[in-house]
């Protein structure tokens, strides 16, 4: 063998290397990677959510790694290959089948629902106007993604993001824009995980000292009946009222049953660790690694960001100013903190108040209150995606 040989040789592994197709798109997308890998390790920012995310940003920016190849056209047909099966799809591709579905997600959300205690809310109903003032930038993000040109359809897409709640987003989105599905699960997944770095500077801006020194009374104790009939309960009003929002209404009220009625402990244990953990996994990949930076790195992509960005914003907006509302007409019985947690994502955003609280007065135990508003987001999120599911679906 000659040395002309050799470095055909040489050239040759190098051509078929991702070094040789590797994009500053793909360095960017590699870089944004670390960082979420970075908050989620180091910082503990939801890990759970954070990691498998991160990780698959970072597989789907492999070049030439195929990873969410699709010659067969499963999802996208814009780049059909003749004679391709789906079983020369990546393996993300396929299992990405269960977020387009939205299998996953109502999956996830009977796991939340069997991890959820709703006795908070029932003990403070209150709680429910804290949730649904928390929806309020869904409906600021509608009107400016309208102003910014997207059809109605992307625009109540997008502004889902604005309920924090991953799995309702993935579900409007994949039913009113699915060619936006990727950045917006992206979006919605990414500031669910970030709430501990978004949340407190508003809180801090729109609340007094004062304010956030509030003891909140002990909730009374809410007996078992009201909790095995409240989930039957709200299923069946809510889905005669908007039946788009069954789906997600109906896993996460089977969850919450399995968990409450006494008698289905084993299936309660299997959605909330074994099934939601393995779903999980597979949606934080498949969800981030829809993040290829040739495709994902767009002027439309960063606006959907943006605006979702904006959209969680004013939901916790809408929460805090309700709850200094509350604490008025309440003569300072309610903390306002605990209105940031009308977000759906759950019980990341309870904790976040429960931390701000303490940090303000020690001996503060906002946790349990602040669940109220918490799990009352997840059904107020659930109700808004069927309103807009009924108002822009085909």
């Amino acid at each position: 063998m000659n040395l002309s040989s050799i470095f055909e040789i040489v050239r040759g592994i190098w051509d078929g290397s991702g070094f040789a197709s590797l994009t500053w798109q793909n360095l960017v997308m590699i870089l944004v990677s670390c960082v979420f890998l970075y908050l989620a390790i180091a910082k503990k920012f939801e890990p759970l959510l954070l990691v498998p995310i991160a990780f698959g940003i970072l597989l789907a920016n492999m070049p030439n790694a195929g990873l969410m190849a699709d010659p067969s056209g499963i999802m996208d047909t814009s780049h059909l290959v003749e004679g391709a099966h789906w079983y020369n799809s990546g393996v993300l591709r396929l299992i990405y089948a269960g977020v387009k579905s939205s299998i996953f997600p109502c999956l996830i959300f009977m796991g939340i629902g069997a991890m959820t205690d709703f006795g908070p809310l029932l003990a403070n109903p209150v709680s429910l106007i804290l949730g649904a003032a928390a929806q309020l930038g869904i409906y600021v993000a509608f009107v400016i993604a309208i102003a910014l040109g997207f059809t109605p359809s992307e625009a109540a897409s997008i502004a889902i993001i604005g309920g924090a709640d991953g799995p309702t987003a993935i579900l409007v989105a994949s039913r009113l824009a699915s060619h936006l599905l990727a950045p917006i699960a992206l979006a919605a997944y990414s500031y669910m995980a970030l709430i501990p770095l978004i949340q407190p500077p508003i809180m801090k801006l729109l609340t007094t000292e004062k304010e956030r020194k509030v003891e909140m009374k002990q909730l009374r104790e809410v007996s078992k009946t009201e909790k095995i009939l409240f989930p039957i309960i709200v299923f069946v009003v809510i889905s005669l009222l908007l039946p788009d929002a069954a789906p997600l209404i109906g896993f996460l009220m089977l969850g919450n049953l399995f968990k409450e009625c006494g008698v289905t402990e084993r299936l309660s244990d299997t959605a909330q660790n074994s099934l939601c953990n393995i779903v999980t996994i597979m949606l934080g990949v498949t969800v981030g690694a829809t993040a290829d930076g040739t495709e994902f790195l767009k002027w439309s992509t960063i606006k959907i960001v943006i605006l979702g960005l904006v959209a969680f914003s004013f939901s916790t907006v809408g929460g805090l100013l309700l709850g200094k509302l509350l604490y008025l007409i309440t003569r300072g019985k309610i903390n306002p903190l605990i209105g940031s947690a009308g977000v759906s994502a759950v019980p990341m955003a309870a904790r976040v108040s429960q931390t701000e609280g303490r940090k303000y007065n020690p001996t503060n135990f906002l946790l349990m209150h602040a669940m109220g508003p918490n799990v009352a987001g997840v059904i107020g999120s659930a109700v808004a995606a069927g309103f807009l599911l009924l108002m822009f679906g085909n």
